[in-house]
C-alpha cells in the first residue's frame, strides 16, 4: 500500500510486566530504536487469564505496553533481540507495518 506523503516503517510492541520495562528499554536501544512509548496499567485477557489494569502498589506490579517505530531494515535485529529476551520472561510481541508522516523522527 502506498500512502502519499507517508513513509512505511515497522512498529514493534511488547506487553510485559512493569518490573521488566527497564530491561526491555535497554533491548530496544541496543537494537537501534531511537525512542519508544510505554503505557502502564494495560489490561486484557491472555494465555494466562485476565490481567487487571489497575495499579496494585507500584508500577512494577502491573502490565505495561512498550512500543517503538523504526526503519524496516532495522526491524529484524530488534525482533530477534526481543524474541530472545522473551524466551525466559513473561510477555508477548506484536510486529506490524505502519506509515508515519515524519520518518526522520525514527532514524
Amino acid at each position: 500500500m502506498q500512502l502519499e506523503g507517508l513513509s512505511r516503517m515497522t512498529r514493534v510492541e511488547v506487553v510485559t510486566t512493569g518490573q521488566n520495562v527497564a530491561l526491555l528499554q535497554g533491548v530496544f536501544k541496543s537494537a537501534g530504536a531511537v525512542g519508544y512509548t510505554a503505557m502502564s496499567s494495560v489490561w486484557g485477557l491472555g494465555h494466562h487469564g485476565v490481567h487487571p489494569g489497575r495499579l496494585a502498589f507500584n508500577e512494577r506490579d502491573t502490565q505495561v505496553l512498550i512500543f517503538t517505530v523504526l526503519a524496516e531494515e532495522a526491524a529484524p535485529d530488534l525482533v530477534s533481540a526481543v524474541r530472545h529476551w522473551l524466551s525466559d520472561r513473561p510477555g508477548v510481541m506484536f510486529v506490524s507495518e505502519v506509515y508515519v508522516s515524519r520518518p526522520e523522527y525514527f532514524r
